[in-house]
């Protein structure tokens, strides 16, 4: 996102940190719209949630896709 790598400052490359912060991301998102469906359910809303039902699936695909990334990323490599 900016010209400069920055892992100076977190300790972690841009390109990693980026894929780790995608990942807690897409999981944080997916708990929220957990609670967006529990609302939409006492309102009675099916419009609803039958969307955030589908946004919170795509949002744990990516998490897994992320998480399932970072795992082989971080598997000890063999000399």
């Amino acid at each position: 996102m900016s010209d400069q790598e920055t892992g100076a400052v977190t300790g972690t490359k841009d390109k990693d940190y980026n894929l780790i912060w995608f990942v807690e991301a897409s999981l944080s998102n997916a708990l929220r719209l957990d609670g967006y469906i529990r609302d939409a359910e006492r309102a009675g809303d099916t419009e609803l949630i039958d969307f955030f039902q589908r946004a919170k699936a795509v949002s744990l695909k990516g998490g897994e896709l992320g998480k399932g990334l970072l795992a082989a990323r971080l598997a000890p490599k063999d000399s």
